[in-house]
């Protein structure tokens, strides 16, 4: 019986994550260290130290205001009254907004100070360095 597909003439260069190359392979073949160094400069454009953003009401509101829609949620799925489930919810949004607030407030002083140390390590490093040439 005569073979109706055909052989495919390329190998299908596939990635570990699924991707395919469509790109035929170049003139020579990369090094480790040039693939572990394209690899990388592809990945650090995207991520970087994540930086906490100032502490305001009007994040802590919606943040809130979140939480007091899924708790007002949870508690109508359990089988609570809508009017009771609501006017707990207006109670947890009074309680949210507050705890927000100061939790951001609070992460975010805490990346300040450390900032701030990494910034006086630095310097140290660098008078030291100063004083070790002269």
């Amino acid at each position: 019986m005569a073979q109706t597909k055909k052989k495919r003439r390329r190998k299908h260069r596939g990635t570990q994550g699924g991707r395919i190359d469509t790109r035929p392979a170049r003139g020579r073949a990369r090094s480790r260290a040039e693939a572990k160094s394209q690899a990388r400069s592809r990945t650090k454009k995207k991520s970087g130290p994540r930086v906490p953003t100032e502490p305001s009401w009007s994040s802590a509101v919606k943040k809130g205001a979140v939480a007091a829609v899924l708790f007002v949620g949870l508690l109508a799925f359990m089988g609570q009254a809508p009017g009771t489930s609501l006017v707990v919810g207006i109670l947890m949004l009074g309680f949210y907004i507050p705890m927000a607030f100061l939790l951001d407030r609070f992460m975010f002083q805490r990346y300040v100070r450390k900032e701030a140390q990494k910034r006086a390590a630095k310097e140290e490093q660098r008078a030291g360095a100063h004083q070790a040439e002269g």
